[in-house]
């Protein structure tokens, strides 16, 4: 069954919850939401999900892809499929199909996001896409002794691990929810 415009709002509800205090930079998609439809298509361009995945690999390393079309290191993760059941599920697909890693050997740390975030992003006049918005929710995974396998190459130019510390100043703040404790908000 595929991801419904219900289960985004549920998964947004849930996370703000949370994290009451992003309530205001998340307010736009709590209103698209409530009046829209059609969330789970990355043809909705007023806004559609994506999702991530941040891999924790023994506590000390962030596994980051090199995303191709933006030049830039960032987590794994991608645009929702009509195959797509569930977010967290989502996440970690798009991570298994753009590193190779083995979905065996992973463990999600939460059911919940460990980040929403709302943005935009530019135009990919190659794929037919103006410039819209993203709502992508992320999900963190641990795993013990994972590894990078065979790359997604139409998506990203290469997948490595990356000490905790880098990876917080490459991509942000997001790492550190990763690493931390899930809070229990169920």
């Amino acid at each position: 069954m595929a991801i419904t415009d219900s289960d985004i709002s549920n998964a947004l509800a849930a996370y703000l919850e949370c994290y009451p205090d992003e309530a205001a930079s998340l307010s736009t998609p709590v209103t698209l939401l409530a009046q829209g439809e059609g969330f789970a298509s990355r043809r909705n361009f007023s806004m559609h999900v994506t999702v991530g995945a941040l891999v924790v690999r023994g506590g000390v390393e962030v596994l980051l892809v090199e995303h191709l079309a933006y030049g830039i290191l960032l987590q794994p993760g991608g645009h929702l499929e009509p195959t797509d059941a569930t977010l967290i599920g989502a996440a970690a697909r798009e991570l298994v199909e753009e590193t190779g890693v083995d979905p065996s050997l992973l463990l999600p740390a939460s059911p919940l996001p460990v980040y929403v975030e709302y943005g935009r992003v530019p135009a990919r006049p190659t794929k037919d896409e103006p410039a819209h918005f993203h709502l992508d929710f992320g999900y963190s995974f641990l795993t013990a002794q994972a590894d990078v396998g065979r790359i997604q190459k139409s998506e990203v130019r290469g997948a490595a691990w990356y000490p905790l510390s880098m990876a917080e100043r490459l991509v942000g703040t997001r790492i550190a929810r990763a690493v931390a404790k899930p809070q229990d908000c169920q």
